[in-house]
């Protein structure tokens, strides 16, 4: 036995489509006045010293920074990528320059977090390496020179990393560029 399926009339299908909406709607409304009835969780007070402000580049001096330092590199006919950090290690800018070597990417942000990791320039962190070889074993650091900090009322609040132009004390002096023109306000 077959059975027929009945059309619904227009008229039919609307007054369905109305108490369907009805319902819903009434469902919402009333999830909604018994969220508002419900007061919320006040949230935890916090006392005392729990709490510190820390200070960091704005992006357009990040930036700043940045370009400084690309501007000093490519001057100097240099091709290098130029990396900037914050106080946590985290990129804020990178510039690749025309040219510059894929693996200098990387080496670039590394170097700058490095120096902000311990508020002095790559190169003096290098020296260290012969009375403390482990240090070369934390994880994103790069003991190389072309890493220069950059701290604000002495402690570092970003770094600066240069990578691909060889030695690395040159890559230290266009990082250092970086931070000159911050420092002067550029």
């Amino acid at each position: 036995m077959q059975h027929k399926a009945k059309k619904f009339s227009t008229r039919a299908k609307a007054v369905t489509s109305a108490a369907l909406l009805a319902a819903v709607g009434a469902g919402v409304v009333g999830a909604v006045s018994a969220s508002a009835d419900t007061p919320a969780a006040a949230p935890a007070a916090l006392k005392g010293r729990t709490t510190t402000t820390s200070t960091h580049l704005t992006i357009d001096a990040a930036t700043d920074a940045a370009r400084a330092a690309l501007d000093a590199a490519e001057q100097d006919g240099q091709r290098v990528t130029v990396a900037v950090v914050d106080r946590n290690g985290n990129t804020v800018v990178t510039l690749r320059g025309d040219g510059a070597g894929p693996q200098s990417y990387d080496s670039a942000v590394r170097k700058a977090f490095t120096a902000v990791s311990w508020n002095a320039p790559t190169s003096q962190l290098a020296q260290r390496l012969e009375k403390a070889p482990h240090l070369k074993d934390i994880p994103g650091t790069l003991f190389l020179a072309g890493g220069a900090p950059v701290a604000y009322n002495s402690a570092p609040i970003a770094g600066i990393g240069v990578a691909g132009a060889p030695p690395g004390d040159l890559e230290e002096k266009f990082a250092q560029a970086g931070v000159d023109a911050i420092s002067n306000g550029r």
